[in-house]
């Protein structure tokens, strides 16, 4: 008898991407029935605050308020290293005059919200939470005056005629000279140490997969590419499932617990908070 493992990700390319082997039988799954939950990030954030899934993508803002629930998987994490979420706006902008402009979010939870309250030195801006992919809209329409974007949308701002305010994975290397920690794949703590360790090596085994079958997983991935020619949805994927995907590895794991401190210290998230990784 199988055990249903519901594995809970954004309809992105780059998470399609990583789980192409699971989705297309392409691994040795053994005793465990792999069923996908697709939503967006925000929605995975809220849905693990319930236990909702036993794998869920998560951003880490999300995860410092579910350590008692899921504990983070060795693979499986979005960095940006030396780039990230974007700030953009239909004119130039300063900083000091994004501190007063009413910016459009893609959610409270997002890592993406969370570094650009940091870069704000902890201000909470004036927002607007609105779905990913219609941030550019709400420029655009005037509803906010910049937008921050996740995404593809980092790639394409520019042919949409945005200016960049601020590149916070550029800003974050600056700052720490690490890598920006952005999204994870948790598991839930009371699967047990077994199951965790198995389910985590057939995950593992999917983003490997991928990596060495590269054009094979694009193929699958162009589904959920939101029209981006080919190449680009290649470069996008390769800006978020790369080294730091496969292993975190001491650099990966100093990078979380730099992002979680300073949250932490800035009030953002609990005091004490600490990133657990299972084996």
């Amino acid at each position: 008898m199988s055990t249903t493992i519901r594995v809970a990700h954004s309809p992105d390319s780059d998470d399609a991407f990583m789980f192409h082997a699971l989705t297309n039988n392409k691994i040795d799954t053994g005793n465990f029935e792999f069923v996908h939950e697709l939503h967006d990030i925000e929605t995975l954030n809220q849905s693990a605050f319930e236990g909702k899934y036993e794998v869920s993508a998560v951003s880490f803002h999300g995860y410092c308020h579910i350590t008692d629930r899921y504990a983070i998987l060795p693979h499986g994490a979005s960095f940006g290293d030396g780039y990230g979420p974007v700030i953009i706006s239909q004119e130039p902008m300063t900083k000091e005059a994004l501190r007063r402009a009413k910016i459009a979010i893609p959610g409270l939870l997002t890592t993406a919200y969370l570094a650009l309250r940091l870069y704000l030195g902890n201000e909470e801006p004036p927002h607007r939470v609105v779905h990913f992919d219609a941030i550019m809209d709400e420029v655009r329409k005037g509803k906010a005056a910049a937008g921050l974007l996740i995404h593809e949308g980092q790639l394409t701002y520019k042919e949409e005629g945005f200016h960049l305010v601020e590149d916070l994975g550029v800003w974050w290397k600056n700052e720490t000279g690490g890598p920006l920690p952005l999204g994870c794949n948790v598991i839930r703590k009371d699967l047990g140490t077994d199951t965790i360790r198995e389910v985590s090596y057939i995950l593992g085994e999917s983003i490997l997969y991928a990596l060495k079958h590269r054009a094979e997983a694009l193929d699958h991935a162009m589904a959920y590419a939101r029209d981006l020619p080919r190449e680009k949805a290649d470069a996008f994927i390769g800006m978020y499932v790369n080294t730091w995907t496969r292993s975190y590895g001491d650099a990966g794991r100093n990078a979380v617990h730099t992002l979680l401190a300073r949250a932490a210290s800035a009030g953002i998230v609990p005091e004490g908070t600490e990133p657990e990784f299972s084996d």
